[in-house]
């Protein structure tokens, strides 16, 4: 008896079974098959293939070189520095040029800074003294510009004095700016050079257009009929960025300037093109003690005695940030197979779908269960009728309720 059961097991592995087909006439969940059906095929088509592109292998590791160079010159004259030619060299900071930059707008310049022993700005909390005793000497003064020595130097007829301090005296003038100095700056130009380089398919591009006029670079300005002129005006610049660049050289701020590269590398590389956006970085609030964007740097010099002095310069200006992505994307094969099978499955999935709804959630459902699981019990050993087939008549066809 065993044998046979075991016979019978093992010669079941060579059986071959098969779905059994119901049709159903049924006008509404027929319609909500259809209907799920094209939503699937309208999805797979216009969204996956049409918009996503997902045919195509692609490629976000983007390599990217900014080369910046700036030109304009301004001139100044102020009671401190007199008149003077700003250049290049003067207000642009990195000078060699690279993704991020930095324009000098406005300046407050404290000249001819010597170390010695002066009092502290009054401006300086922790500067504030009413005795010797609160100026501890060697103490460094909290956010000031220097060292204690020991001594409380007041005014005349006043209760209240500043701590005298060892450094670089004079110290810097505080006070806001009421104007831009080097407003100017709004004309000057930046030249932006971005090559690019997609390593999965070896392409390479630049933004600059091909061409071997040489008189092009110099004439030319960026806009939307120039895409491939890669010289740009501050202005302009700060102006895309929804900002007026009069209100921010006075106290300075950051600019994002965004290049992003989306090839499809399926159609020609002239197709390939470079697209700016552009956007004000630094959080700007009309009530803020910290807007803006401003840091000190020193020039050093040296008397015929040989003793060192410096000019403070307070620097307010627009930092530029250059930030370059994108991807590109190419015909293959693999995610194409990929996605049709996961669209194929969403098919079946919605065939399951409206299993549900027929078999379970509309009122005839007991019935369409019935005609659809057939129960064949196993101590039954009648084999059971094969119906006869007359014309074209499919198997278990049933007419609609």
């Amino acid at each position: 008896m065993e044998q046979v059961a075991w016979k019978g097991l093992f010669l079941s592995f060579f059986d071959y079974k098969t779905e059994k087909y119901v049709i159903a006439k049924n006008k509404k969940v027929g319609i909500l098959y259809r209907v799920v059906q094209l939503s699937i095929l309208a999805y797979l088509v216009g969204w996956v293939f049409v918009v996503k592109k997902g045919y195509q292998d692609t490629d976000t590791f983007l390599q990217s070189s900014v080369i910046t160079k700036l030109k304009g010159v301004a001139f100044t004259n102020t009671t401190e520095l007199g008149e003077r030619l700003w250049d290049v060299v003067d207000y642009v900071i990195p000078p060699q040029g690279e993704n991020v930059f930095f324009v000098m707008t406005n300046l407050i310049v404290t000249p001819n800074q010597r170390q010695d022993m002066c009092p502290e700005s009054a401006n300086i909390p922790d500067a504030l003294c009413h005795t010797d005793g609160d100026c501890l000497a060697g103490e460094a003064v909290v956010a000031g510009n220097g060292v204690k020595t020991g001594r409380c130097l007041k005014a005349r007829e006043s209760t209240r004095g500043t701590c005298e301090i060892l450094a670089w005296c004079p110290v810097e003038k505080r006070y806001k700016p009421k104007k831009a100095l080097l407003a100017s700056a709004e004309n000057f130009t930046v030249y932006i050079k971005n090559s690019i380089r997609f390593p999965k398919f070896n392409f390479s591009k630049t933004n600059v257009l091909a061409t071997n006029d040489e008189s092009y670079l110099k004439s030319c300005r960026y806009s939307t009929e120039h895409r491939y002129c890669p010289i740009f005006i501050l202005g302009n610049i700060v102006k895309w960025a929804g900002s007026d660049f009069q209100e921010m050289a006075l106290e300075g701020g950051v600019i994002g300037i965004q290049i992003e590269w989306n090839c499809d590398l399926d159609k020609a590389p002239s197709e390939c093109n470079p697209h700016y956006s552009f956007s004000r970085l630094d959080t700007k609030f009309a009530e803020s003690i910290s807007s803006g964007y401003n840091f000190r740097f020193a020039k050093y010099y040296q008397d015929a005695e040989g003793v060192e002095y410096r000019t403070l310069i307070k620097a307010y200006g627009i930092r530029f940030d250059v930030m370059v992505n994108g991807k590109a994307g190419k015909f293959n094969i693999i995610p194409t197979i990929i996605n049709i099978g996961s669209g194929l499955a969403l098919m079946g999935a919605g065939a399951f779908f409206c299993d549900l709804v027929l078999l379970y959630l509309i009122k005839k459902s007991n019935f369409y269960r019935g005609k659809k699981y057939e129960e064949v019990k196993s101590s039954s050993r009648k084999s059971l009728p094969t119906p006869s087939l007359n014309g074209n008549q499919s198997p278990d066809q049933l007419g609609g309720l």
